[in-house]
């Protein structure tokens, strides 16, 4: 049996815990781990989007049948919520929002703080839950006066990033079965107890894209308002379809077809700009343009409901990123935002994107980027 040490519940004596589902071996294999820990356990499927129901990128019917064969499996009951409208309303309008503005926001926060940990919570409390459950890759550590978010022990994996908007009363009733275990351990486990989606490709991208292609799926909502493409030098390269559609250090579907001053090194977008609606690139991964040893963040959200300490920590400014070492300064004003400064340059700081300190293993909290 393997023992759940990130658990912020007692294992005294069974208790409810409504497990998200989502058809993947992750919330799978969570929900069997809880099962066999002796709490009562509930699965709970959310729909979170229905735009395309009968498109060939969503995959939520099948997800449901598969979360349905694995709660007949490991014996669970399970039911699903429909989630669709909060959803539109606190994620996809603010996603939109701010693509609109230039910047490159990141769903994925913003749905597990307003959604996964707040509208199913709540959901899960009034089917008189003592705790939720996900298949995240992060840990919980109850300390003397509060609730810590850690990161995953597979670092390849690690959640923290995303879910680091989490506040300590979401915390206080949450449990990540999977933050101790290797993702290949989680395999071995569903392969062992015969959960037949063991092999499942894991889910990527924004929950609503899917495998689609982003920049087809965002000029559904977006208008293309065409501009010129420049150089770093100003020179004039040609014509984009709309800011919205690209993202600094993007590298591939920029248009440009290639060299334009023979040194064979590829475009990368460096700069917009809003006011003349033109897109700046620049050649090479390691141009100036594309570095920087700063960053500003507003917005912020701390786990411990206060800012850090000034000083020197760790931090990723995307997801997939090796920590760097920072140091964090108050911004203006300091009550709602900060700024970092890098002793190394970092590549492609992105307006919309958050910034996420850490300390050691401690996800601290952070922001939203607004400069770099």
């Amino acid at each position: 049996m393997i023992y759940l040490k990130s658990s912020a519940i007692s294992l005294d004596k069974p208790s409810k815990v409504v497990v998200g589902m989502s058809g993947g071996v992750d919330s799978s294999v969570a929900a069997w781990l809880l099962k066999q820990q002796g709490y009562e356990v509930i699965g709970l499927f959310m729909k979170n989007w229905e735009d395309d129901d009968n498109d060939q990128y969503c995959s939520a019917r099948q997800d449901w049948l598969d979360v349905v064969s694995v709660a007949d499996l490991i014996g669970i009951d399970v039911e699903a919520v429909n989630f669709a409208a909060e959803y539109r309303e606190r994620v996809f309008a603010e996603f939109l929002k701010e693509y609109a503005a230039g910047r490159t926001p990141n769903p994925d926060v913003l749905c597990n703080a307003e959604i996964k940990f707040k509208a199913f919570l709540d959901y899960a409390m009034s089917l008189g839950a003592d705790a939720i459950a996900t298949g995240h890759y992060a840990r919980v550590r109850p300390s003397k006066d509060n609730v810590q978010l850690l990161k995953a022990l597979d670092f390849t994996k690690d959640q923290s990033y995303f879910l680091h908007r989490l506040t300590q009363i979401q915390l206080s009733k949450v449990l990540f079965p999977l933050g101790e275990i290797n993702k290949t351990e989680v395999r071995k486990i569903a392969e062992k107890i015969g959960l037949h989606n063991a092999q499942k490709k894991d889910s990527t991208g924004i929950c609503f894209i899917g495998e689609r292609p982003f920049r087809e799926f965002l000029n559904r909502y977006l208008p293309r308002i065409p501009g010129p493409i420049k150089s770093t030098e100003g020179k004039l390269l040609g014509e984009h379809m709309g800011l919205a559609f690209f993202t600094l250090g993007q590298r591939k579907g920029i248009g440009l077809g290639g060299s334009q001053d023979g040194n064979g090194e590829a475009w990368y977008v460096a700069r917009k700009d809003m006011e003349s609606n033109t897109l700046y690139v620049a050649q090479g991964h390691e141009h100036p343009w594309l570095l920087s040893n700063s960053l500003s963040a507003m917005d912020a959200s701390w786990i411990e409901g206060q800012m850090p300490k000034l000083g020197k920590y760790t931090a990723k400014t995307r997801y997939r990123q090796v920590d760097s070492l920072c140091e964090i300064k108050a911004g203006k004003p300091s009550n709602s935002g900060f700024d970092l400064v890098f002793p190394d340059p970092q590549w492609a700081v992105t307006p919309g994107q958050s910034a996420v300190l850490y300390d050691g293993d401690i996800c601290l909290g952070g922001g939203i980027i607004t400069s770099g």
